[in-house]
């Protein structure tokens, strides 16, 4: 009866049986109310769609198969001529056939769309084990939008560091198509070691780090592979292994631990 004493008050109804059964259809009606607003845009899984602007250093990189550029894979702007990504993004692909579009929140249209002109996949990454899963893109030209900092060499998200990644992958492992919009969703670190638990301690290594196992789905999903994990704008990770069906209930999902390649992206990059 918490809902209706508090109506009660609020209202000034009085305190009888008139009052609580006046009380008791109001809160009916409240409650009627509520469950008739609109469900919150389901983004990569569980998340929602993202404000305009809100994420910018996130892009939308593209590749050319002969028939036109589709998307491809999320990224993330660390300079003006560089984007970060997954290795299994572009391992084996020729710079020619890769673009990327920044400034646009649809994957599809708007912004600017600049060519690549080299790809740096890491010299140890594995396709088999996506050991090492980090590549760097340098651009044909500037991108005139604010580049994402990284983490110090070395550095290792701690368990329960929260994370928001951005991407446009599918909203469940089912869907058919991708979203047109950038959607985000928070999610947090756990313990490598409970990582392992869940993949075997050969499957992640220390080049990896995890984040999941919460008690509703929600993370990456198909698409949203090479896309950036932000802590407070830094970036700490790229989409490296999606949980299995998407669902990061039971296992989660893995991620390039950037601290560890830092070195390695600036020697690499073009400031």
């Amino acid at each position: 009866m918490k809902i209706v004493t508090n109506i009660l008050l609020r209202s000034g109804a009085p305190d009888t049986g008139r009052g609580r059964r006046q009380a008791v259809i109001a809160a009916g009606v409240a409650l009627v109310a509520v469950c008739a607003l609109p469900a919150p845009a389901r983004a990569i899984v569980g998340g929602s769609e993202a404000a305009s602007g809100a994420f910018p250093s996130t892009v939308s990189v593209y590749q050319d198969q002969g028939s036109g550029a589709e998307y491809h894979c999320g990224g993330v702007i660390i300079s003006k001529r560089t984007v970060l990504t997954a290795a299994h993004c572009t391992s084996g692909l020729s710079p020619s056939t890769l673009s990327v579009r920044f400034g646009s929140n649809d994957r599809t249209s708007g912004g600017t769309v600049v060519a690549v002109s080299q790809i740096v996949n890491h010299p140890s990454y594995s396709s088999s084990t996506l050991n090492n899963d980090v590549a760097v893109v340098n651009t044909a030209a500037p991108m005139d939008a604010p580049a994402a900092p990284l983490p110090a060499q070395g550095s290792d998200p701690k368990p329960l560091t929260g994370l928001t990644v951005t991407g446009w992958g599918k909203t469940s492992a089912d869907s058919s198509t991708l979203p047109v919009m950038l959607h985000q969703v928070g999610t947090r670190v756990v313990a490598r070691s409970v990582c392992q638990a869940s993949y075997g301690n050969s499957a992640v290594t220390a080049n990896m780090f995890c984040a999941g196992l919460h008690l509703t789905p929600r993370g990456a999903c198909t698409g949203d592979d090479g896309s950036p994990a932000y802590n407070n704008g830094v970036v700490l990770g790229v989409v490296s292994q999606e949980s299995p069906g998407c669902d990061s209930l039971l296992k989660p999902d893995i991620y390039t631990r950037i601290g560890n390649y830092r070195t390695w992206i600036g020697n690499n990059m073009i400031p």
